[in-house]
């Protein structure tokens, strides 16, 4: 399935994400522990980003730490086509879908706010299957919503995203601290990974693009904000993200 025709959301809220434009400016920061590093927004509209950790070691296995790293205001992006508002809570939205699994530990703040964490914030998120599929009509494989708890931590526990369509593997994310305002982006992954991953069953079934993140425009825009930093999990992967709206 294609996403043509997406477009910017307006800016109501701002999310973790950091502008690689030439000449982008620093938006807004908040100071983090060591081992973090921030992230220059572009110059033309405010949203926020917090990078992952850079390292498994800095990885907790609950992704329990009790400090939020940095994060700096940038732009949001696109929703596409294929949201849809299920309200379906759960940790787990693999609903047997076949794939390399893939945990990911988010954590909501509040970047106009020091970086303090937001509990009770619905987080959304919906992507492909290994076979570039989204699920519509009344499949919802891949979709899912938590709820952030008192350190505004969530996990979603899925597979890696197969590719489609020209465009860049990417995970989709909603993120509603109230029933007024919602901030809107996506993850993507680094190249390497997902060629290794489009190596293995069930993605093998279809013969990957040499190069699947750099063919889109949106990835060489954003990609080095919004890529997670996966780490190896078992038979899988994990990552953590912190995301800060306003």
């Amino acid at each position: 399935m294609t996403e043509h025709g997406i477009t910017r959301t307006s800016r109501r809220a701002v999310l973790l994400a950091a502008g690689s434009a030439a000449g982008a400016a620093l938006a807004a920061a908040c100071s983090g522990p060591a081992g973090t590093r921030g992230a220059a927004g572009q110059a033309s509209a405010p949203v926020s980003r917090a990078t992952p950790p850079p390292s498994s070691a800095s990885l907790p296995a609950s992704a329990s730490a009790g400090t939020t790293p940095a994060c700096v205001l940038t732009t949001e992006s696109g929703a596409g086509p294929y949201y849809l508002d299920l309200d379906r809570v759960r940790s787990d939205i693999r609903e047997g879908r076949g794939g390399v699994p893939f945990r990911l530990d988010l954590t909501v703040v509040q970047a106009s706010g020091g970086c303090r964490p937001v509990a009770g914030a619905a987080v959304d998120v919906w992507h492909a299957d290994d076979s570039g599929e989204y699920s519509t009509g009344g499949a919802t494989f891949l979709r899912g919503t938590q709820v952030t708890d008192a350190a505004g931590r969530c996990t979603f526990r899925t597979i890696v995203p197969g590719w489609y369509a020209g465009l860049a593997p990417h995970i989709h994310f909603k993120v509603r601290p109230d029933r007024r305002t919602e901030t809107t982006s996506q993850f993507f992954f680094p190249e390497d990974l997902l060629l290794k991953v489009y190596a293995l069953q069930p993605y093998a079934r279809r013969d990957a693009p040499k190069h699947p993140n750099t063919r889109d425009s949106r990835f060489r825009e954003s990609g080095a904000a919004m890529t997670l930093a996966p780490v190896p999990d078992g038979g899988g992967y994990r990552a953590a993200y912190t995301v800060g709206i306003a």
